[in-house]
C-alpha cells in the first residue's frame, strides 16, 4: 500500500524558520534509513503558506486566495510518499523518525487510493489512460 506521510505546519515553520544543521543531518538518514529498506518513493519540504495560493471552487466559479493562511493546524509542512505493507508499518517508521520541527509536532498518515478502492467506475479505459499519465510522469521524474 502507498500512504502520504504528512508533516503538519507549526508556528515556526509557518513563520518561515529554517530546521537546525543537526536536524537536517538527522532527517537526512532517517530518510536513507526510508530508502534502503525500499520505503521512500518521495518526499519533500514546503514553505510557508505565505508563499502559497489557493484556489476555491464553487460551481463553474474560481477564485483565488493568497497566502497565508490562518489554521496553522491544518497545514503540510513537508511529505513523504512510501511504499509499505500496513498501515502499521507506516506508523512503526513514523514513530523513528526525528521530531520534525522545534516544538510539539504531529505527523499525519493517509493510505493513498488503489485502482480497485473505486469499484467498477473504473473502467479499463480509465485504468489504460491511468497507465499512459503515471508512465508519463515517471519519464518527467527521471529526467530531472
Amino acid at each position: 500500500m502507498k500512504v502520504m506521510v504528512m508533516v503538519k505546519a507549526t508556528p515556526s515553520s509557518e513563520a518561515g524558520e529554517m530546521p537546525s544543521e543537526q536536524l537536517l543531518t538527522d532527517m537526512g538518514n532517517f530518510n536513507e534509513e526510508l530508502v534502503k529498506a525500499g520505503i521512500m518513493l518521495a518526499g519533500e519540504g514546503l514553505h510557508p503558506s505565505s508563499r502559497g495560493a489557493r484556489v476555491r471552487f464553487s460551481g463553474t466559479n474560481r477564485t483565488v486566495i493568497d497566502g497565508p493562511f490562518a489554521e496553522t493546524k491544518e497545514l503540510i509542512a513537508g511529505f513523504w510518499i512510501w511504499q509499505v505493507d500496513s498501515m502499521e508499518e507506516a506508523i512503526k517508521w513514523v514513530k523513528r523518525c526525528p521530531n520534525p520541527m522545534s516544538e510539539e509536532s504531529d505527523i499525519e498518515i493517509r493510505p493513498l487510493f488503489e485502482p480497485e478502492d473505486f469499484g467498477e467506475e473504473f473502467t479499463p479505459e480509465l485504468q489504460a489512460q491511468e497507465d499512459r499519465i503515471r508512465t508519463a510522469a515517471e519519464r518527467l521524474n527521471s529526467a530531472e
